[in-house]
């Protein structure tokens, strides 16, 4: 009888397979992004070939390695430089809810033509898959953990449906849905109907727009595929997946699609009836009567007065460029913890105080961290316009071959702002006569020069 194989063994066989997964298989031509062999699906991007677990060895964060593939390599020379010209756009698009790309270069040689293109990793899972985790303990979401998820996955379709022209995801699902484990939303998978729209027709072969999977096809309208894609198709799959969300899972048939039935028996069994109007004003089968993502920002389901407190830290963030990183450990240095923050007078008794040292400062940081990540957007203010990308989706017009270009370096773009500069003024010499006359004073000669730190000088 064989003896049985020991433990340590099989140990060391995991040891080995996950040395093999963190190998190094290639380095972008800077150095600071290295592929390593482990794969990984984040998103289910239809015409990305292959996706990859790589390292950022400036941050020393994990990252993912995409790889676009073409077959005909002269069509891709020929438009390399529309290539290029739309991944410069699609790096424009940064928002705290939708998955970043970091950078892209084109690698072109006779054996292959690709594109490789880096995005933000988001290693807690998909949406789906925490909602099938939280469904073992809990029969239905939490109201205030919907309503945020809510919010945070609008205000990313808000800013996308806000470009020029609207940038449509395509292929919103609780599959493509990612959320990090302090509660923040991550959109990914916007790419690929970006490419199916923006990259010339002969390129087009490997950017098939397709509903892979059966089990997903509830999340698509029923007109998809049948007329021009608008935004009203990212709000129905939005609205299944409020619907899933509150539900935690709409029950399928086996591996086949999700029946009418069961949408309809989800539905039912929501208790809350401004969430059940809401989800169904997403789902209305005419396009036209979906609202927009900034107009259910502003539903009774999700509408709040926002607390002074998320106010002031919105504010605070927009304008830390200004301020030290340890701006709260330096201003609370030569404070008395004793000294009174507000007071609340009250009809009977002393006036209710509220002191310095009562304001917990680990609290407030992290609420600032949430807040700069994206966890709290504010949802009943006009946001500023996102950046205009006319040429990531409008049809590309056809054009004679150009001669290729160099993928250009990155280069970091200049945030901070001028709060003194001193200045000269020059008057002309009728104007400058004139002045003179009429100041008897250098007094007098800066009060009529308001507004900057001047000098006059004699030309």
């Amino acid at each position: 009888m064989a003896a049985p194989e020991p433990v340590p063994r099989r140990g060391r066989e995991r040891e080995d397979e996950s040395e093999d997964e963190s190998d190094i298989l290639e380095e972008s031509p800077c150095g600071r992004w290295q592929k390593r062999r482990e794969q990984v699906n984040q998103g289910n991007m239809p015409g990305v070939q292959s996706t990859f677990l790589a390292m950022d060895t400036e941050e020393g964060v994990e990252v993912v390695w995409n790889e676009l593939h073409f077959s005909d390599r002269k069509a891709f020379s020929a438009h390399e430089e529309k290539i290029q010209t739309m991944f410069e756009q699609l790096a424009l698009v940064d928002h705290p809810n939708i998955v970043k790309l970091h950078k892209y270069w084109l690698d072109a040689s006779e054996a292959r033509a690709r594109v490789v293109f880096i995005t933000e990793y988001v290693s807690s899972g998909s949406l789906k898959q925490f909602l099938k985790k939280t469904k073992k303990n809990h029969k239905a979401m939490n109201a205030r953990a919907w309503k945020r998820w809510c919010t945070q996955i609008l205000s990313a379709l808000s800013f996308l449906h806000a470009c020029s022209p609207p940038i449509i995801h395509g292929n919103l699902t609780s599959d493509t849905v990612f959320i990090q484990h302090n509660g923040l939303i991550k959109i990914g998978s916007v790419w690929h109907r970006i490419f199916s729209n923006a990259l010339p027709r002969d390129l087009r072969s490997p950017i098939r727009v397709e509903r892979e999977e059966p089990r997903n096809l509830h999340f698509f309208p029923p007109e998809y595929g049948e007329v021009a894609d608008g935004t009203a198709v990212d709000i129905f799959s939005f609205g299944m997946c409020a619907l899933e969300m509150a539900v935690l899972e709409i029950q399928a048939n086996g591996d086949t699609r999700v029946t009418e039935e069961a949408i309809a028996r989800a539905r039912h069994s929501l208790s809350d009836p401004n969430m059940r109007e809401f989800i169904l004003s997403c789902l209305a089968r005419d396009p036209a009567r979906r609202p927009s993502a900034h107009s259910l920002l502003f539903h009774r389901v999700l509408f709040e007065v926002h607390s002074l407190k998320l106010l002031a830290a919105h504010c605070f963030i927009q304008h830390q460029y200004l301020m030290p990183e340890n701006v709260v450990e330096e201003k609370t240095k030569a404070m008395d913890l004793h000294a009174v923050l507000a007071e609340m007078p009250r009809p009977r008794g002393p006036p209710l105080q509220w002191r310095y040292s009562e304001v917990s400062y680990l609290e407030l940081d992290k609420f600032l961290e949430d807040v700069r990540n994206g966890i709290y957007p504010l949802m009943n203010f006009a946001a500023a316009r996102p950046l205009g990308l006319p040429r990531v989706l409008a049809p590309p017009p056809e054009e004679a071959p150009k001669a290729k270009t160099p993928t250009p370096e990155p280069f970091d773009s200049e945030t901070r702002k001028v709060s003194l500069h001193p200045c000269r003024r020059r008057l002309p010499a009728a104007g400058r006569a004139a002045l003179l006359g009429a100041c008897k004073s250098p007094a007098q000669l800066s009060s009529r020069l308001p507004g900057t730190r001047a000098w006059l000088t004699p030309l």
